[in-house]
């Protein structure tokens, strides 16, 4: 039988070489000040763009929706400068980049923000801590405070930056975006009843938490199209005061909206470590049921495990991210059996230079 992971496969308005997508990865590599892209993260991306295509690392859409050092924005020309190098580079070596779009809530930092407060659906703490750069050019974690309740003027506010930052997107190359709404971030902070005590018509039912969500797709589908926008979601992952038992059931139902809009995937951050929960079957078949999109999950896979969930029909694409990372000709690597690069310094995952970001060697044989 062929390995389906290396059949081509369609998903928005191009058909892929592969079913191996690029996860994205926060790598904090900008030139300061600015968080603008830069050409080392041109030679980055485009190293790895053998991928099916490319989600870029979290973007955010405004100066109020950072909450890490030196990662990227898409808002200012700059910026979107940056990424025109790029995206130019992915595409002169034949990949596919969408562009994550990026507002972090409260998962941030006072040093961020003018009146020292990130903001929310909620005025509630996540228990979590996020990458800052301190004047003395050091990072270290530090612990995110409790943010303020956005107000319904400030709701619709950050629904048209992303609508502005998706047009941003295309207009700096993109073929597509990816809203980032998993991991405990502002949208994902919306959409579960843990995190998002609101008593308007964004908070109480799972129909008024997914609203907000559901605005943002909408706005930057009638901008971009449907057909170049994708979403990540997170159902099963817990922490950072996220372990709402309502977020299965508002992830399926949002799936169906999802499909009466038409977007191009859904993306599912999974669970990674050794003893995650396990993703059940029902699950994976009543989002299938729901959605005809594709589908794109991430999460403790391999070569065996991301081609079984394809060959059954309930997945697209497997996204790897430290596979990745290391390797930037992973799809080369794994569908001949040669050996994977292991991450040689943890040290240089965020911040820094060319070493342990663009120094990873491609086979040599």
């Amino acid at each position: 039988m062929t390995n389906p992971l290396f059949e081509s496969a369609a998903v928005s308005n191009f058909t892929t070489k592969n079913r191996l997508v690029m996860a994205p990865m926060t790598r904090s590599r900008t030139q300061q000040p600015g968080d603008i892209p830069t050409e080392l993260m041109a030679t980055y991306y485009a190293q790895r763009a053998s991928a099916a295509f490319i989600v870029s690392e979290a973007t955010q859409i405004s100066p109020q929706g950072k909450g890490y050092s030196f990662t990227p924005g898409i808002f200012t020309s700059e910026q979107i400068n940056g990424w025109k190098k790029v995206t130019q580079a992915v595409h002169e070596n034949g990949g596919r980049i969408f562009s994550q779009l990026w507002h972090v809530g409260r998962m941030s930092h006072p040093s961020f923000h003018p009146d020292g407060k990130p903001v929310a659906p909620s005025a509630l703490a996540p228990d979590a801590q996020v990458w800052v750069v301190g004047e003395d050019g050091i990072g270290q974690m530090l612990d995110c405070p409790e943010p303020r309740a956005l107000s319904k003027e400030e709701i619709q506010s950050i629904v048209v930056q992303y609508r502005q930052a998706a047009l941003n997107a295309i207009e700096a190359g993109f073929d597509g975006v990816e809203i980032h709404a998993a991991n405990g971030y502002l949208i994902d902070q919306f959409i579960r009843s843990t995190s998002n005590k609101r008593e308007d018509e964004y908070g109480g039912s799972i129909e008024n938490r997914l609203r907000f969500a559901f605005e943002i797709v909408t706005a930057i589908s009638d901008a971009i199209g449907a057909e170049r926008t994708g979403i990540r979601l997170a159902p099963f992952i817990t922490q950072r005061g996220m372990n709402d038992p309502q977020a299965v059931d508002a992830i399926l139902l949002a799936s169906k909206k999802f499909e009466e809009m038409g977007i191009a995937y859904i993306h599912l951050a999974e669970a990674d470590w050794d003893d995650a929960p396990v993703v059940s079957d029902d699950f994976r078949i009543q989002l299938r049921r729901n959605f005809s999109g594709a589908i794109v999950v991430a999460g403790n896979y391999n070569e065996e495990s991301a081609s079984e969930l394809i060959n059954n029909k309930l997945v697209d694409f497997v996204a790897f991210g430290r596979k990745f990372l290391a390797n930037p000709d992973l799809p080369y690597r794994l569908e001949h059996r040669l050996t994977l690069n292991e991450i040689s310094d943890p040290s240089t995952l965020f911040g820094g230079d060319e070493r342990g970001y663009t120094d990873y060697p491609a086979y040599q044989g």
